[in-house]
């Protein structure tokens, strides 16, 4: 099963694809959210080289875990863009996954605007992770 998940932003939009055991997240690309949003050819490739059998989306929570501002937003995008590439769609919470992806970049050495088109895409690897892990231990409980 392979999952693609995004991270959906007002400016970029973060990408990131799970290896085909979907036991993996990786960090893929990131695009200008209208890109991701319009279909364009350049989302529409990546759809074609990975061939996802599921959309995972990180939804902005607060920090009492109910959904954020933004969340309507993204959810509207996010059912959009699934029903364009005729994909199941799951949410999960982004909550943390920013500053963690800002965490993770700062320990390689990239400053500020160095990270600043690789936290979106880092962001989504790091809720992507998650989600496999989560959708694991469902399968292990059986």
């Amino acid at each position: 099963m392979v999952a693609l998940a995004l991270d959906i932003g007002g400016t970029r939009t973060g990408i990131a694809v799970s290896d085909r055991t979907g036991r993996v997240a990786m960090p893929l690309k990131v695009l200008p959210a209208s890109e991701v949003e319009n279909m364009a050819r350049p989302f529409r490739m990546i759809i074609e080289d990975y061939e996802p059998d599921v959309l995972v989306c990180g939804l902005p929570q607060t920090m009492a875990g109910e959904e954020g501002p933004q969340a309507e937003r993204i959810r509207a995008i996010a059912e959009r863009v699934a029903r364009a590439c005729d994909l199941p769609l799951e949410f999960i919470d982004e909550r943390l996954s920013s500053s963690e992806a800002k965490r993770v970049l700062r320990e390689q050495g990239l400053s500020e605007k160095q990270m600043r088109g690789k936290v979106d895409m880092i962001s989504a690897s790091l809720f992507l992770q998650a989600w496999l892990d989560s959708q694991r231990r469902k399968e292990d409980r059986g």
